[in-house]
C-alpha cells in the first residue's frame, strides 16, 4: 500500500482555505472568543493525562473545518493504514515505517514483506531487557571483576539526540549507572569524556546501523585504542557491546556476537529510540521504565490511529503548523517546555521534524511551489523567556508557540511549582492578549510621569498580542506520559508531510556533505587536491598550513 498522490495547492480545500484566510487574516484571537461562545469547550482536548488548548491560536471554528477537509482530501485516512500496516511508505529507499510496530501491543501481526515482525520485535526486546538487568543488578562484571557504574553511547544523529534526549528527561527515574553520550566527530569531545570514567567500571555501546558511520567509528576506534592501554584485548567482550547489523565488522572490532543487538531496516534513525537503539535509556532507568516509554507512545498511536480528525491531537497539530507555513507566512515554530527535565526537547524535534520534512520535491519527483518543513527551535522556560521571548512578544515575525508543561513536579518543591505554573499560564495569555496604549498609558500616569514622558515611552511599552500560541497541560511527567509526548510529535511530523505530497521518511540531503567530507578529507591528508571550487581550496590549503 503506498501513499496518496496530489498537488496540495490544486485541492478544492486548499483553495477555500485561501478564500478563507483572507476573510480573517485581521481578525483578532481575542475576537474568536466572543463570536463563539463554546471557542474552549470545541478548541480543548482531553486525551489521558494530557489537556491540549488550542484555543488561544489564529483559527475559527470554521478554519478548522477547513483543514479537516483539506486532511480527508488529501487521503490522510488512507496514508495512516499504510503507515501503520508496513506498506513501503519511505518509497525512495523502498523501506516500511514501522518504528510504531515497537511499541504496539503484540496482539495483532505486523506484516513487511509477507512476515508477522512481531515476534522478531518481542524477541529482541527480551534479550535486551535480560542484559539490561544483568549490567544493572551488578551480575555483569568487567575484565577487573568490578561491576558497571557507567555507560557510554557512541552514536550520532538518531542514535544520539533521542536516547540523550530520554534519559536525561528521565533522571528522576534512574539508577546508579551513569550515562554518557559521545556524538561529535571532534576528538576533544570524548578526550573530556575520557577524563571523568573508569575503563573498568565503564560499559561502551556503539550505535551504528551500518557501523560504518564516519563519526561514530572515529569515536568508537579512539576510545577502544584509550581503553586497551590499560586492558587486555580479550577484555573488549566484557566492556563494548553494538547496536548493528553489519556482524562483519563488529566481529572484526572484537566485540562477541552474543553482544550485538539487531536493528530493523523499517526503523528510521531520528524514529530509533523505540528499538535497540534505545539499549542506553533502557540501562539508565532499567527495563520497566523503558516498557512504560513504549506503552505511552503506544497509546499515542492507537489515539492517533483511531480517533476522527476533529479529536486527534497529532492530526490538528499538524493542521495548524500548515495553516500557519502555508497560509500566514510563518517560518518557524518555537517549541518551550517549562521542565528542566526536557531542555534538549527541542534540539531532539530539530531532527525529527526538520529532517523529515525538510523537502523540495514532491512526491512525484517535481519541485515544490509551495513551502514545505517548518523551522524548529526553542528551550526550556523560565529560561527562554529572558532569552528569546522579547522577539515573540513584539518583535515582526509571527512564530506559532508550544508550551508544554506538567502540573505536579517530581520532587516536593514548596512553592517552585505554582511560580513555574503561573509563568507557564501568564506567558500564553500576554502573547494572545497584549497590552493595549490605553492600559499603558493609565500604568505610566499612575506612576506619575510627565505627558510628555508617557507620549515617549508609550510605543515600546504596547503589546500588541494575537500571538498564537498552543499549550498542553499534562499531569506528571512519566516514562509513559514522555513516550506519548514523543509520539504525539512524530505523528504531526507524517500528516505534514502527507499534506504538502512529500517523503518524509528519506533524508537524501545528508548525503551530500558526507561524501565531499571524505574526499575533503583525503585532500587534508595527502599532497594533491581533487577539484574544488576556489572559495574550498583555500580552506583546505589553509587547514594543512600551506
Amino acid at each position: 500500500m503506498t501513499l496518496p498522490n496530489h498537488k496540495p495547492t490544486q485541492l478544492n480545500a486548499w483553495n477555500e482555505l485561501a478564500t478563507h484566510f483572507s476573510q480573517i487574516q485581521n481578525q483578532e484571537i481575542l475576537d474568536f472568543f466572543e463570536l463563539e461562545k463554546d471557542r474552549l469547550e470545541k478548541l480543548s482536548l482531553h486525551w489521558e493525562d494530557f489537556y491540549v488548548d488550542l484555543s488561544k491560536n489564529s483559527v475559527s471554528q470554521k478554519t478548522l473545518e477547513l483543514l479537516i477537509n483539506l486532511a480527508d482530501e488529501a487521503g490522510l485516512s488512507q496514508a495512516i493504514k499504510a503507515y501503520f500496516s508496513g506498506g513501503k511508505i519511505n518509497e525512495t529507499e523502498g523501506r516500511a515505517v514501522l518504528h510504531t510496530a515497537l511499541r504496539s501491543k503484540g496482539t495483532e501481526a505486523i506484516a513487511v514483506e509477507g512476515q508477522n515482525v512481531i515476534p522478531e520485535v518481542n524477541a529482541v526486546k527480551e534479550k535486551m531487557y535480560a542484559f539490561a538487568e544483568r549490567v544493572i543488578s551488578g551480575d555483569w562484571k568487567g575484565h577487573t571483576g568490578k561491576s558497571i557504574d557507567t555507560i557510554v553511547n557512541i552514536g550520532i544523529g538518531g542514535s544520539d539526540l533521542g536516547p540523550a534526549m530520554v534519559t536525561e528527561a528521565l533522571e528522576f527515574y534512574g539508577n546508579h549507572l551513569t550515562p554518557y553520550f559521545v556524538s561529535n566527530v571532534e576528538g576533544d569531545h570524548h578526550q573530556e569524556l575520557l577524563k571523568k570514567i573508569n575503563p573498568e567500571t565503564t560499559l561502551f555501546l556503539i550505535v551504528s546501523k551500518t557501523f560504518t558511520t564516519q563519526e561514530t567509528l572515529a569515536n568508537a576506534n579512539s576510545i577502544r585504542k584509550w581503553f586497551l592501554s590499560s586492558a587486555p584485548e580479550s577484555a573488549i567482550a566484557q566492556h563494548f557491546v553494538a547496536v548493528s547489523t553489519n556482524l562483519e565488522k563488529i566481529d572484526a572490532f572484537g566485540i562477541a556476537p552474543e553482544n550485538v543487538f539487531p536493528m530493523n531496516d523499517w526503523v528510521g534513525g531520528r524514529f530509533s529510540l523505540w528499538s535497540t537503539v534505545g539499549l542506553s535509556i533502557c540501562l539508565a532507568v532499567g527495563p520497566e521504565n523503558f516498557e512504560q516509554l513504549l506503552q505511552g507512545a503506544g497509546a499515542m498511536d492507537r489515539h492517533f490511529r483511531d480517533t476522527p480528525v476533529e479529536k486527534n491531537i497529532p492530526t490538528l497539530l499538524a493542521l495548524l503548523s500548515v495553516w500557519y507555513n502555508n497560509f500566514w507566512q510563518a517560518e518557524s515554530e518555537a517549541i518551550v517546555p517549562y521542565t528542566q527535565y526536557l531542555r534538549n526537547l527541542p534540539a531532539y524535534l530539530q531532527q525529527g521534524i526538520m529532517e523529515s520534512n525538510g523537502k523540495g520535491v514532491d512526491r512525484n519527483g517535481k519541485a515544490v511551489d509551495y513551502q514545505t518543513g517548518t523551522i524548529i527551535w526553542g528551550a526550556s522556560g523560565t529560561n527562554a523567556q529572558h532569552a528569546f521571548f522579547q522577539l515573540i512578544h513584539q518583535g515582526t515575525k509571527l512564530i506559532p508557540t508550544d508550551f508544554i508543561c506538567f502540573q505536579e513536579s517530581l520532587h516536593e518543591t514548596g512553592d517552585h511549582q505554582d511560580k513555574l505554573l503561573s509563568n507557564f499560564i501568564a506567558q500564553t495569555e500576554a502573547l494572545m492578549c497584549g497590552k493595549t496604549e490605553a492600559v499603558v498609558r493609565k500604568e505610566l500616569e499612575e506612576k506619575g510621569l510627565s505627558a510628555q514622558e508617557i507620549d515617549r515611552l508609550t510605543p515600546f511599552k504596547v503589546f500588541t498580542g494575537n500571538r498564537p500560541t498552543t499549550t498542553f497541560l499534562i499531569q506528571k511527567l512519566t516514562p509513559y506520559t514522555l513516550g506519548a509526548l514523543i509520539a504525539m510529535y512524530e505523528h504531526k511530523i507524517f500528516v505534514q508531510g502527507i499534506i504538502w505530497n512529500i517523503y518524509s521518511y528519506d533524508q537524501w540531503g545528508v548525503e551530500l556533505g558526507k561524501q565531499l567530507a571524505n574526499s575533503v578529507l583525503s585532500d587534508l591528508q595527502s599532497d594533491t587536491l581533487a577539484a574544488h571550487d576556489p572559495s574550498t581550496i583555500a580552506l583546505i590549503e589553509r587547514c594543512k598550513g600551506n
